[in-house]
């Protein structure tokens, strides 16, 4: 019997990304092809882009210029290119690296096996869609098949694209318009993950609490007049965490401009739902937040805030901030060190501007802020983030959290990793516990970025099957 193909797969960016690298991974071995670790075994290489970081640009030519060595070494392996940036770039890839095989946007991941084999026949192929087609299923990621990384645990897309247009993202130009995925399709893959032993399922959008906003005005327009023209986020929570076998839903990531109390009170009625809110503040100044385009004010976002924790017991809140967007002076920077300190946040991921290509910040060239400036206010920031964090954690030493186990520790193997219903981690000393194993865990102590703890006992064990590999021969 032959060896198998192999495939190696690397991915940057957000958590859709990752859902795409499970589902082009899933149509790979659907066609007979193995994972590996290593680029020199690999007979097909896939980067699965973003262009939303700092010198994704760099990083990805960068990468190709190290892969030519294997394609001159062996012309049949084969370098794809997917995500974002290929999204952006389009013919510019194949342009500046010509020992790429393939190039695919967004909107058609479902053809990146098709793609590799049409190349095989007929050369270098580049197909860029301008938006998904609706008449698709494949037009949804969840829609094809998948090979995750853990078993105990799922991404699950309820939406793509966004309607926003703030003035830093390049979302909308590389996902396309927002386009809501039907309820029952969502139910009934959530049901099947159930099924497969999935205990945990994270709902992705580029902003999932509009989500159903699109579907309303199409019934509308279809005739149905006694439909809501509202999102249905909340709705489809109850539904999700309705479903027997699931012990937890989250949710990334909401706009704050489209938080509605229903979803609030969603999360606070539906148990499984866990208490845990990314609620990025991008800037805490008015005058910033409109120069953005995000549709809310500082005090605004703060009366929302209190409003989910007036709501939902014991919630846990994390944020994305900007510091130095154009034309941000020092009052404006001082007004988010206010609302930041005010939030109290459990974590920030905070970032320093830098422009992307075809966003209109980008554009702003004559308001970019001085970088000493900027690198100074970064440090202050992340000294009032990093004050209620500590904070926070230090509040939860002496409780009993409920954990799903991840694994060993990557710095003790002795040590098993957990992580609350608060997506916080543990890192606690246990007897081997399988990954997907729920155990409540004393925390006795705690870091700005996790806490430690001991175990108490095993609440429940994993509900997936253990994958036992076969052997040829």
């Amino acid at each position: 019997m032959s060896e198998p193909k192999k495939y190696r797969i690397t991915t940057h960016g957000c958590q859709m990304n990752e859902h795409d690298s499970e589902r082009i991974a899933g149509l790979l071995e659907a066609d007979g092809y193995v994972p590996t670790d290593s680029d020199d075994d690999a007979d097909v290489i896939v980067l699965n882009t973003c262009c939303i970081r700092e010198n994704a640009d760099n990083k990805l030519y960068g990468a190709l210029g190290n892969l030519k060595a294997r394609k001159t070494e062996n012309p049949d392996v084969q370098l794809v290119v997917g995500g974002c940036l290929a999204q952006k770039d389009r013919e510019m890839i194949q342009q500046r690296a010509g020992h790429v095989d393939v190039v695919f946007g967004t909107h058609n991941v479902h053809r990146a096996t098709e793609l590799m084999k049409l190349a095989k026949e007929g050369g270098p192929v580049t197909e860029i869609w301008e938006e998904a087609a609706l008449d698709e299923a494949e037009a949804f990621p969840s829609a094809l098949p998948a090979k995750r990384d853990t078993d105990y645990g799922a991404w699950l897309t309820i939406q793509i694209g966004c309607d926003n247009s703030c003035a830093f993202c390049i979302v909308p130009s590389v996902r396309g318009k927002e386009i809501s995925r039907p309820v029952d399709d969502i139910v009934a893959e959530a049901q099947g993950l159930a099924d497969q032993g999935v205990v945990e399922i994270t709902l992705l959008g580029q902003n999932v609490n509009s989500y159903g906003r699109d579907l309303a005005i199409a019934a509308r327009a279809a005739g149905d007049a006694d439909v809501r023209l509202r999102p249905m986020f909340g709705d489809l929570l109850r539904q999700i965490g309705d479903i027997d076998g699931i012990r937890r839903v989250r949710y990334t990531s909401p706009h704050p401009k489209d938080m509605t109390p229903d979803v609030f009170a969603a999360m606070a009625e539906t148990p499984t739902v866990v208490p845990h809110l990314h609620f990025p503040l991008q800037s805490g100044s008015d005058n910033v937040l409109k120069a953005m385009h995000r549709g809310y004010t500082g005090e605004r976002y703060l009366e929302k805030l209190a409003q989910a924790r007036e709501t939902i017991d014991d919630l846990a809140v994390t944020t994305d901030i900007i510091v130095g967007f154009p034309g941000e002076t020092e009052d404006d920077f001082e007004r988010t060190l206010e609302v930041a300190a005010a939030a109290e946040f459990d974590n920030a991921y905070t970032f320093v501007f830098s422009p992307r290509g075809g966003t209109e910040a980008a554009e702003m060239v004559d308001q970019f802020c001085d970088p000493e400036q900027v690198k100074d206010r970064f440090a202050r920031l992340r000294t009032v983030i990093e004050r209620s964090a500590i904070a926070k954690h230090r509040a939860r030493v002496g409780r009993v959290e409920e954990v799903v186990v991840e694994g060993p520790s990557k710095k003790n193997p002795d040590v098993l990793t957990g992580r609350t219903q608060q997506n916080k981690l543990v890192h606690f000393a246990s007897e081997p516990l399988r990954i997907g194993t729920f155990a409540n865990v004393r925390v006795t102590d705690s870091a700005m970025q996790y806490l430690l703890g001991e175990l108490v006992e095993v609440t429940a064990k994993p509900r997936h099957k253990t994958k036992i590999p076969l052997l040829n021969g």
